[in-house]
């Protein structure tokens, strides 16, 4: 097993790193193949000794079967062994805050000091999908800060004098609780997670910018909280290793075609390598400025290395958005690698 936290080679602390999948139903695939293949890519990261395994939350979409995070979460969590299996998120507005609680607090008592629960605020599909999965709960995302409040106070950090955990129980007897982390990609939830000091994690991945100005609010707003003392920022970054640069450019271009079809509206299925750079927006799509890592396992660990001192992050999260799974297990495998082998101070 190749660790990727702890000391390096000269005595530095090297960032943990950990992995986020979409169990992507890539073309000619199945829901049961894309889930299989997540359950896989866990195991693998597991062995490696990255520190988290985070699973997303999408509805709707032919392209993402992951669905249910703490259905999905309780799956892996059973075919791993020490690994921390968490949601990256659980989009809250769809979900009254009780549910969630006890979700997590049945995976928590399950799985004891393994369990992350991401949260965030956008729908993860589109406004219909969301309208039919909130059914007469008609939550907004403006009534996030206080189901936010509500979930914590319900697992066992209540921040204000009045709640549902006033006459609602998450679960009988709780020894311990999950880690309660805020995602975002955006000010709002920097500050939030500030308020609040609560992990953050950043949607580095989405290649929508802000990622500096957004680590920077939620340092400028943390207060010390009876979770958390001092910041604790998670970048998010797709990346991709492989035997030499250009081969990792090759392995690239079906997600950038995707990212591309979705910007103009288009939601393009995931297709191999080859048949991606068939389709006529692929010049376009891979021409468009891209945060992606790409390279042998060296240059995109030196690529991390420049992400972590820029945004000050205290963990990286991988995202490895290739076509098939072998390429996905043998990206991992390299990172962790170079990783391993170079000694990458934390910077908080």
């Amino acid at each position: 097993m190749t660790s990727t936290s702890g000391p390096g080679p000269d005595g530095q602390l090297r960032l943990p790193l950990s992995v986020l999948d979409l169990s992507m139903v890539a073309e000619g695939q199945t829901s049961a193949d894309a889930l299989a293949d997540t359950t896989a890519l866990a195991a693998e990261a597991d062995r490696l000794g990255f520190r988290r395994f985070w699973v997303a939350e999408h509805h709707n979409m032919a392209t993402v079967a992951s669905t249910s995070p703490p259905v999905l979460m309780a799956h892996l969590a059973a075919r791993t062994e020490r690994i921390r299996i968490g949601s990256g998120g659980v989009m809250l507005p769809n979900h009254a805050p009780l549910v969630v609680a006890e979700q997590f607090a049945m995976l928590e008592a399950l799985h004891p000091d393994r369990i992350d629960l991401g949260i965030g605020r956008a729908p993860g599909t589109d406004r219909a999908t969301a309208l039919a999965l909130r059914g007469a709960g008609n939550r907004e995302a403006e009534d996030f800060p206080r189901n936010l409040l509500e979930v914590m106070g319900l697992l066992g950090d209540p921040r204000t004098e009045h709640g549902l955990w006033e006459r609602f129980s998450a679960t009988p007897s709780a020894t311990s609780g999950p880690a309660v982390m805020l995602l975002g990609s955006s000010g709002f939830s920097a500050q939030l997670a500030g308020v609040l000091g609560l992990p953050f994690a950043f949607a580095h991945h989405f290649d929508m910018g802000g990622t500096t100005e957004a680590v920077s609010i939620y340092r400028e707003y943390f207060e010390p909280s009876s979770i958390l003392d001092q910041p604790h920022t998670i970048v998010t970054a797709s990346t991709i290793a492989a035997t030499s640069a250009e081969e990792a450019e090759w392995l690239a271009g079906p997600a950038r075609l995707r990212r591309y079809g979705m910007r103009r509206g288009q939601l393009l299925p995931l297709l191999p390598p080859d048949q991606a750079r068939e389709h006529p927006d692929f010049a376009a799509a891979t021409s468009a400025p891209s945060s992606a890592i790409l390279g042998t396992g060296a240059q995109v660990a030196v690529g991390l290395t420049e992400l972590a001192e820029r945004t000050e992050a205290s963990e990286l999260m991988l995202h490895t958005p290739t076509h098939g799974l072998p390429e996905r297990l043998a990206s991992l495998r390299a990172v962790a690698v170079a990783w391993a082998a170079t000694g990458t101070a934390a910077a908080a």
